[in-house]
């Protein structure tokens, strides 16, 4: 398996690091946000993001190595511990859970065959075998896991979402999964983005919606400040590490 295709998840920070540098016209102030600017709407909801103790992350963020995207869908916290799911360019597969110093991954059959790369057959057949359907183990800070075991730390990841002084452009209020929101946009040359801050409660980024050239595709934020469901998985568990000893 590729190292830098698990490596590439880290990618998702870079999605939400726009908020730092990318984010002027102003509507008629209503609502929670009444006399507030979009740049100030901005800061407060950086502000709220990076201050929440845990959240789940959902969407596509870029692979440059195969020029593909990567879909994840993971809840993390401020401890280092997450748990969700991932897919390249939609080939399969992988549920990965991290609790403690431990990384627990199992991977689907067209995952492991998409990962391969250029692995003979007899190399891949024999990895499948072994390993497809069943749950994984591996030390988080051995080379094959500590990039993901990086993104799995909240702080890690938003840590380029602070210190904000935004520019964006206030839009229409909308909902996002139920949740009053309000859009605001942003531009950074020829790349745009749109960003849905929460205006019931915290104002919580919500969703942000990029048309960069190097960072294309949605990021959705829910289930801020509850527990992530990093739980060690039960019965047979394959250490990775002993193999490669």
């Amino acid at each position: 398996m590729r190292r830098t295709a698990l490596a590439a998840l880290c990618l998702a920070a870079a999605a939400t690091a726009s908020l730092t540098g990318c984010m002027s016209g102003e509507d008629k102030p209503k609502g929670p946000f009444a006399g507030l600017s979009g740049g100030e709407i901005a800061d407060r909801s950086v502000k709220a993001t990076t201050g929440a103790s845990s959240l789940r992350m959902k969407g596509d963020v870029p692979d440059d190595e195969s020029g593909g995207t990567i879909r994840i869908d993971m809840a993390l916290d401020k401890k280092g511990e997450c748990a969700g799911t991932m897919s390249m360019g939609g080939k399969g597969k992988a549920d990965l859970i991290k609790t403690g110093d431990t990384l627990y991954a199992k991977y689907d059959e067209e995952f492991l065959r998409d990962q391969a790369g250029g692995d003979s057959k007899e190399e891949t057949d024999a990895v499948v075998k072994m390993m497809a359907g069943k749950w994984t183990k591996m030390a988080a800070t051995g080379s094959d896991a500590k990039d993901i075991a990086s993104f799995c730390d909240l702080d890690t990841v938003l840590a380029d979402a602070t210190d904000v002084n935004s520019d964006a452009t206030r839009g229409r209020t909308t909902t996002v999964d139920g949740t009053p929101a309000i859009v605001l946009h942003e531009k950074d040359g020829k790349d745009s983005y749109t960003l849905y801050v929460a205006t019931r409660g915290k104002p919580y980024l919500l969703r942000i919606d990029s048309k960069s050239a190097k960072d294309p595709g949605t990021l959705t934020f829910t289930d801020y400040n509850k527990p992530v469901p990093a739980n060690a998985p039960s019965g047979k568990v394959l250490d990775l590490d002993k193999l490669g000893r």
